[in-house]
């Protein structure tokens, strides 16, 4: 790096991201005509480009992780005290902050008391189904080792997880798969699969019984289904739905594992999106906002029953979890997350995400009573989606390209929302908010007030 790099002349950092940097989900060619955003620095809810350009940011980092805001000074102090004293170890030895983290996270999560600590979303969900096949193997014979996906949800980059997409174009292109993977419908109910809608709910949970049935639930190991579909449209759970799959868990011995790398540390104003349904999961899998992005960590936490099973036959030498992320070792991740989690609680962010989605949603759907395109508002906490259609009564979905207009303008007015993006052939038509848990009614009023603009420009 330049040493003597002139803080407010940024050529040389575009010139070598041009150079040299491979972005996450994008197509670089029109990198050979225009710049790349730099994203300089944070506060708050704000954040600055190379330009100087201020902008409100409503997608959270743009994937929904930094869930209480940009320069925390007291998240990175206790990073870097715990970098001086120790930065790294093996996670086959224990560390203060990781002890203490697993401690506090679990006083949030009744009927759970173990934490497997990785690095990402993918590694921790990619743990999760090494357990149930590891499972499979020894109280199984190796049988019931299939794992259940949902249609529309999405778990992860890597080719096992990808296994688990229900997002096609996330998919497409990197098989051949790892076998197993078995997906269960959707609960859209906007995007109905049935010709009746009536106890949509119950409905789907009929449908997913019925792939057990037809798949044999002697083999089926897991169940793994997001508490809110993220990338897949923002789809919140109808009526039942969560009590039928609970259900259905039971009744067939299938260990039920609830993905919450987004909606995981108070992004739906509970602690964990699984509970406002009642349901009690076997595995919990979170990321992003577990440090709100101020130091990579992951868990995957489960049962005392399902960590029994590894441990029931010491005299095998092969009875126990044989696997390690290397950078679940670091102690950054739980420094940060155990000050990220103190910060929810004695700044009450919860209840301001309550507050705060019940608003933005009033305020959404306000914006839909003005522009026919909006075809429905639907989210939970500070998690939201307007689905964008050609006409409300088809409900024909929105092309992609208009939808990433309205992105495009928003941002060309200094507000960041997102889009489902490149998921779903022919439905990628959902924009997507999830500001930070602190955003305020005067945040919300500025986002909203973009994309009122951004739909009338754009459309009319």
């Amino acid at each position: 790096m330049n040493q003597h790099l002139n803080a407010n002349d940024l050529t040389t950092v575009v010139e070598n991201d041009k150079a040299h940097i491979w972005h996450h989900l994008s197509q670089h060619a029109p990198y050979e005509k225009i710049d790349p955003r730099i994203i300089v620095e944070g506060k708050g809810m704000r954040v600055w480009d190379q330009h100087g350009k201020e902008h409100i940011d409503a997608v959270s980092g743009g994937v929904w992780t930094v869930n209480v805001g940009y320069g925390r000074e007291s998240i990175a102090n206790a990073v870097r005290d715990q970098l001086i004293k120790l930065n790294y170890f093996a996670q086959t030895a224990g560390s203060i902050p990781g002890s203490m983290f697993a401690e506090k996270l679990l006083q949030k999560m009744p009927g759970l008391s173990r934490v497997y600590y990785a690095n990402s979303g993918s590694e921790a969900n990619e743990k999760v189904f090494k357990m149930v096949r590891q499972i499979s193997e020894k109280k199984y014979g190796g049988k019931k080792n299939k794992i259940l996906f949902r249609d529309r949800d999405y778990h992860g980059t890597t080719i096992t997880c990808l296994s688990a997409s229900g997002q096609p174009q996330r998919a497409s292109q990197y098989g051949p798969f790892t076998p197993g993977f078995v997906q269960v419908p959707h609960c859209l109910e906007y995007r109905s699969q049935f010709e009746d809608s009536e106890n949509y709910g119950e409905q789907v949970v009929k449908a997913t019984e019925e792939v057990i049935l037809r798949e044999g639930p002697d083999t089926i190991g897991l169940m793994c289904l997001e508490p809110v579909t993220a990338g897949g449209g923002v789809i919140t759970p109808p009526d039942g739905y969560w009590e039928g799959i609970q259900n259905l868990c039971k009744k067939y011995d299938i260990l039920l594992h609830i993905d919450e790398v987004v909606c995981g540390v108070g992004r739906t104003g509970t602690w964990f999106g699984y509970q406002h349904f009642g349901v009690k999961p076997d595995f919990v899998t979170m990321a992003k906002g577990v440090a709100s992005g101020y130091a990579a960590i992951s868990c995957a936490v489960t049962t005392e029953e399902v960590f029994d099973m590894f441990k029931d036959n010491s005299d095998d030498p092969l009875n126990y979890f044989r696997d390690i992320s290397t950078f679940g070792g670091c102690t950054a991740g739980p420094a940060a997350a155990l000050e990220n989690i103190n910060i929810i609680e004695n700044e009450d962010l919860l209840s301001n995400t309550v507050e705060m989605g019940h608003y933005a949603i009033d305020q959404l759907s306000e914006l839909q009573d003005k522009h026919a395109v909006i075809g429905q508002v639907r989210g939970k906490g500070l998690f939201l989606g307007a689905e964008l259609v050609k006409d409300r009564s088809t409900r024909e979905p929105m092309d992609e390209k208009m939808v990433a207009a309205v992105t495009a303008n928003c941002m060309s007015q200094g507000v960041i929302i997102g889009m489902t993006n490149r998921s779903l052939p022919g439905l990628n038509n959902t924009l997507c908010l999830s500001p930070a848990l602190i955003a305020t009614k005067d945040d919300i009023d500025e986002i909203i007030s973009s994309m009122d603009v951004a739909l009338s420009e754009v459309f009319e």
